[in-house]
């Protein structure tokens, strides 16, 4: 039974909870919009502190929470926001290292102790002087969360190893949208998205992720110049924007590859249930969103070899080395080629799919944990 929070009793107020994001993860916005509508809906007052674009794009008010715009930085005056929008709260919980040690700030020196939950979603992928800042970061958040919460089993050992003395994993379900139940639904829609791609009459590759560098685009790119050889050649729609748009839009062009840059899209359900192959050539993935989209959409997957991956899709994904552009596109060759290869991958997904948390579960296990910390609400 999922668990309800119950009437503030003996005159008590309602629980009120901060959820503090950085923004920049669309992964852990879609979660806590989702945790925030689960919470709200258990009679818990929520206030989430985002940066303005975050509430825009993910419409937290809508989901009944109070938006607070906090810049994605960590300067006194974006300190001091948050300290205030934390003032009275009964639990701050915030997500990612960056939100996280603004959140360890703004609560630090309270003579009043506030539970801090952090839920870390993946690691933030650097290398050289930014890696040693960035665990000297985790370090600090590790010490001050009062319990950490980690989306794999690798990241709770990190928060560990890290100094937690409290880490738990934790339970986050794919929020959002899912494609359509219906297996005929989908497929009268599928031919109205491929002719819109241009994909009519050629296989369909679709990438999700930011135009971001260890996103691994450039050995999509790689790959590519091998499936221009195909006949039909197949076409490569990437969903999502950012810093390498230009590099990678000019490359398209000098070397007449078939990919096509969708920017940032909000039916990436859908464009995915009309793929015949998802590719993931990312080589830092943990609790990787697109993966679960993919298995999700019952399309074959084609990812790098991580731990992360290798943990949520099991063997529903054909998996190759980082940064290899040949076994990539070797890869793919061999699965367009292979429909009961294709078939088992998807057999297999909706299997790995079926012990994944949901939503409902997801809000139930995080009130669990705010009910263990503040010790003052009853949830039945």
């Amino acid at each position: 039974m999922t668990p309800v929070s119950s009437h503030a009793p003996h005159g008590q107020s309602a629980l009120r909870t901060v959820q503090v994001l950085g923004g920049g993860n669309a992964g852990s916005s879609a979660h806590v919009r989702s945790l925030a509508a689960g919470l709200v809906a258990r009679g818990v007052k929520v206030t989430v502190c985002a940066p303005a674009e975050a509430e825009r794009v993910h419409d937290f008010t809508g989901a009944g929470a109070e938006h607070v715009d906090v810049a994605r930085s960590s300067d006194p005056v974006a300190v001091a926001g948050l300290r205030a929008a934390c003032a009275g709260a009964d639990l701050v919980h915030a997500h990612g290292l960056h939100a996280s040690f603004r959140a360890a700030l703004a609560l630090g020196g309270r003579r009043v102790r506030v539970p801090l939950v952090v839920t870390w979603h993946d690691r933030v992928p650097a290398e050289g002087p930014r890696a040693q800042l960035l665990r000297v970061l985790e370090r600090r958040v590790a010490r001050a969360a009062t319990v950490m919460l980690g989306t794999t089993p690798g990241l709770v050992d990190h928060a560990r190893r890290s100094g937690a003395r409290d880490a738990r994993l934790s339970a986050v379900a794919l929020p959002g949208p899912r494609p359509a139940a219906d297996p005929e639904d989908t497929d009268r829609r599928r031919p109205k998205i491929r002719a819109e791609l241009g994909a009519t009459g050629r296989p369909l590759l679709i990438a999700v992720g930011a135009l971001e560098r260890q996103r691994g685009h450039e050995t999509l790119c790689d790959a590519a110049r091998v499936w221009r050889d195909l006949d039909p050649v197949p076409l490569v729609v990437v969903a999502g924007e950012g810093p390498l748009r230009s590099a990678l839009q000019r490359r398209i062009e000098e070397e007449d590859l078939p990919v096509t840059l969708a920017g940032r899209r909000d039916d990436v359900a859908d464009l995915l249930a009309a793929a015949d192959l998802a590719l993931l050539p990312s080589r830092h993935e943990t609790g990787s969103v697109p993966a679960r989209q993919a298995l999700h959409a019952r399309v074959p997957l084609v990812a790098v070899d991580t731990e992360g991956v290798r943990e949520l899709a099991g063997d529903a994904a054909e998996l190759v080395p980082a940064d290899d552009a040949e076994a990539l596109a070797d890869a793919v060759v061999r699965l367009l080629g292979d429909a009961d290869r294709r078939e088992l991958l998807r057999a297999n997904g909706v299997r790995q799919t079926a012990g994944w948390p949901t939503e409902d579960e997801t809000v139930a296990q995080v009130l669990s944990v705010y009910d263990e910390l503040t010790q003052v609400r009853t949830f039945v």
